[in-house]
């Protein structure tokens, strides 16, 4: 649900930051915004300088992204370059109707940007397998500012914690895969349009910004959920390395 006309249809939301700050500018030289017609749709996050990870959903009912690098405030420029997508790769086994995996690849034209020098410092593949319920970590994104509000033309973050499985899967029942998805609580988090993002524990991405509560972002009942990124892994590898 990468449109507002879909968000009524369904739980798989686009989920800007509420409650959030504004980021340092620069301080996550990995994110991306992912665009089409040169309106923000989605986040989404460098792992090498050719392809940028995110979330399958976000190319729902778009022909063509373009993923602009080095951003800050979207409205100027000068330090972010736009770049095109030589090719889309949800994962072959993703199900639109339940956000199954709900991930996807973007291999994109040269990267040759200050955000993509730094690349080596993103280790993408150095994940734990399971991050603990209570664990500090943080997401970011150009999405709205509140659940109706408008989306921020500037990067904003928010510190969230780990939810327990069990809790989650009690919150939001058969929508949610205790193998492929993780949730967060806190007092910011996720909203429409930060669907693709990363959630950060340290410096380690684990998880792709999925869907949230349609009706309120950032809910406390129906908490933010994530894919996790660790099971992919060997998909997200071969994919690299056969340069699809």
């Amino acid at each position: 649900a990468a449109t507002d006309s879909s968000i009524s249809l369904s739980t798989h939301v686009n989920v800007g930051i509420v409650n959030g700050t504004e980021a340092k500018a620069h301080s996550r030289p990995y994110m991306v915004s992912i665009q089409s017609n040169e309106k923000h749709v989605c986040g989404g996050f460098l792992i090498s300088d050719e392809f940028v990870l995110t979330a399958a959903h976000c190319w729902n009912g778009y022909k063509t992204l373009t993923v602009v690098v080095g951003a800050h405030d979207l409205r100027e420029s000068k330090n972010s370059d736009r770049i095109g997508v030589k090719s889309y790769i949800p994962h072959p086994r993703y199900m639109a109707q339940f956000s199954w995996n709900d991930i996807m690849l973007l291999r994109v034209t040269t990267c040759d940007t200050f955000s993509c020098s730094q690349l080596h410092k993103w280790q993408y593949n150095q994940l734990q397998l399971n991050v603990e319920a209570n664990t500090l970590c943080s997401v970011a994104g150009w999405g709205r500012l509140e659940t109706n509000g408008s989306l921020s033309d500037r990067l904003m973050e928010a510190n969230v914690y780990i939810m327990n499985k069990r809790e989650c899967y009690d919150r939001w029942g058969e929508k949610f895969s205790v193998t492929q998805m993780m949730c967060t609580c806190g007092h910011g988090g996720s909203c429409r349009f930060d669907s693709g993002g990363p959630l950060v524990c340290g410096h380690t991405a684990v998880g792709v910004t999925a869907f949230g509560y349609k009706l309120l972002c950032n809910s406390p009942e129906k908490p933010n959920v994530y894919i996790k990124i660790s099971p992919y892994i060997p998909w997200i590898n071969d994919t690299i390395r056969n340069k699809k």
